[in-house]
């Protein structure tokens, strides 16, 4: 039976089912690694480069698994921290918990060393935040953090003074109002069934629009089948936001893609078409590319209240999770005739699929990032987990990275975060080892925590990282340019050997610099066995265009070209060489 307090967290932790923490040791929490040490057939400590790493691996794991994700840091910087990787799993709606070391219970208030107020710091990030008081605290609080953040979805906060850890289970330091056992390790999901009279409300908007467009996010992802019949019953196309890649294939008739800066064009097309907006599961940010206010009659599914409305004025909104509402919703919704608004959408996704194997597949020197994406793409396996980073880098996953059969996908959402990519993948393989977990990132998202290429090597990771290596902050260079029609200022980066440091961290490097080369090598690295990096080299003047050019971002473009670039020429070469879809 477990006898200290750290022992006591493990256990309770392992009783809820968590069986891995991915953290950093630091004396703030030595008691806590002592229980680890103590309970390691219970709960996995998996140790990470950097703090911030854990909080982003335990966020990864919560994507990929639908589970409580751990981690854990020591007293004051370790929590920290903690700090972007919880606001990536708070943004996105991931359940995770992050337990974090304090000083001397009798000492905090009194400038001790690594005195840090965790409780008042975690105060907007946490949706559950409390300080273990003793003993006959713990499994109160442990009981409380797990099922709140579960239950909301979010990052629940537990600090736990250092001294405390070793103190013994006492009985005596219970008050008599905390009976003992009287806390229950169990969550309860809530699936509502929505009202009829809701739901037929519903059907009649889709029943009537004659041009309907399904907006399908991560809230669908475990409603493939639902959504897809929605979508051939209502002769709707599938519009997906980024971290709702993985509801449908990307091939799947069904579906014309992203939306956004990194969508595609005919997604915006149908946006600005339609008569009929239903949005499933998602909080898509930017308004911008939605249906004009008036425009579409809408329909909105989410299981938070108070998202229904929040970037579209719905005419009906239903509080529950998209498979169970859709599940009670298509009985009422019948079989659209008219399939004039599909058929449209699908030809103008053949005509920009085709435009992307032909960015894809050019043999151009100095290579083009397209290239590389594509023939990973090609070379995937049909259950691989793929992560990627902020910047350019997620336009060409989110282009060029085909979902099919059970893939996931997933990156930094609201958040926006760069350096989550790699961080994810550990989460992922800690989660599946048995699967093919690759990463694709840009060279600025992967430098900022490129030491976790040792944590790969030290647990034997079956990690593939593609690093896009251009030598600059390409997303931020881009929107300086056409957001803010000003030339290119602060990006450029001290090129790194990353294929170098791999092998420095103990696992294998792969150069790529040619695009006649780009199948061979991938295929190399996707069939070592064991933790492997590509650098590929690639073109840092190739724009990733948005899925239709505004007249304002021209005009910027154009002003910033004229306001003296440092590469002028080369950025107006290369656009002129490039067949240009989405400047229509």
């Amino acid at each position: 039976m477990a006898n200290t307090v750290g022992a006591m967290l493990v256990d309770r932790l392992s009783q809820w089912g968590v069986d891995v923490i991915f953290g950093f040791p630091g004396d703030g929490v030595n008691g806590i690694f002592e229980g680890l040490r103590e309970n390691q057939g219970k709960v996995k400590f998996v140790q990470v480069r950097h703090e911030e790493s854990a909080a982003f691996a335990a966020c990864g794991y919560a994507k990929f698994t639908g589970r409580l994700g751990v981690c854990l840091a020591t007293s004051g910087p370790g929590g920290i921290h903690l700090l972007n990787g919880l606001y990536d799993a708070k943004c996105d709606g991931q359940p995770v918990l992050a337990i974090t070391g304090h000083t001397f219970h009798d000492l905090i208030g009194t400038h001790y060393q690594q005195d840090v107020d965790l409780d008042k710091l975690y105060m907007d990030v946490a949706v559950y935040n409390q300080r273990v008081m003793g003993p006959a605290h713990l499994n109160n609080v442990v009981d409380e953090a797990v099922k709140t953040a579960l239950a909301r979805r979010s990052v629940a906060h537990i600090t736990i003074p250092k001294d405390f850890q070793d103190m013994k289970s006492d009985d005596g330091q219970r008050s008599h109002a905390n009976i003992k056992k009287h806390t229950g390790k169990i969550f309860a999901p809530v699936y509502p069934l929505p009202p009829k009279e809701q739901l037929q409300q519903a059907a009649e908007i889709i029943n009537r629009g004659k041009r309907v467009v399904i907006l399908a996010g991560r809230g669908c992802l475990d409603a493939r089948a639902e959504v897809l019949e929605l979508s051939e019953k209502a002769a709707a196309p599938i519009v997906k936001p980024l971290l709702g890649k993985a509801v449908v294939p990307d091939r799947d008739p069904h579906t014309i893609g992203g939306l956004g800066l990194l969508g595609t064009a005919p997604s915006q097309d149908a946006m600005e078409e339609c008569d009929t907006l239903v949005i499933l599961g998602s909080s898509f940010p930017y308004i911008e590319f939605l249906p004009k206010p008036g425009q579409a009659a809408c329909v909105q599914i989410d299981i938070d209240p108070a998202r229904i409305g929040l970037r579209y004025p719905a005419d009906v909104g239903i509080s529950s999770d998209c498979k169970t509402a859709l599940a009670e919703l298509l009985p009422f919704i019948e079989h659209k005739k008219d399939r004039d608004f599909m058929t449209k959408s699908q030809r103008r996704m053949e005509s920009w699929l085709k435009l992307m194997d032909e960015r894809g597949t050019r043999t151009d020197s100095p290579m083009k990032p397209q290239v590389v994406t594509y023939h990973l793409n090609r070379l995937l396996a049909n259950d691989a987990i793929v992560t990627s980073d902020s910047g350019t880098i997620a336009t060409w996953a989110a282009r060029y990275i085909d979902i099919r059969g059970d893939m996931q996908f997933s990156l930094s959402g609201l958040l926006a975060t760069m350096a989550n990519g790699l961080p994810y993948c550990i989460g992922a393989a800690i989660a599946y080892p048995g699967r093919q977990i690759v990463c694709v990132v840009g060279d600025g998202g992967l430098s900022m925590l490129m030491a976790e290429l040792a944590t790969l090597a030290k647990y034997k990771l079956n990690v593939k990282v593609i690093v896009i290596k251009n030598n600059v902050l390409g997303e931020i260079k881009w929107e300086q340019m056409v957001m803010n029609a000003n030339p290119e200022f602060g990006v450029d980066l001290e090129p790194i050997d990353f294929a170098a440091v791999a092998r420095g961290c103990g696992i294998t490097g792969f150069t790529l610099d040619k695009a006649e080369n780009a199948e061979s090598v991938l295929q190399q690295a996707l069939n070592y066995p064991g933790p492997a990096l590509v650098e590929a080299v690639v073109d840092p003047n190739e724009p990733p265009m948005p899925g239709k050019i505004k007249t304002e971002q021209a005009i910027h473009f154009a002003e910033a070209l004229a306001r003296g670039d440092k590469n002028a020429g080369k950025i107006i070469e290369t656009v002129l060489k490039d067949k240009i879809r989405e400047v229509v």
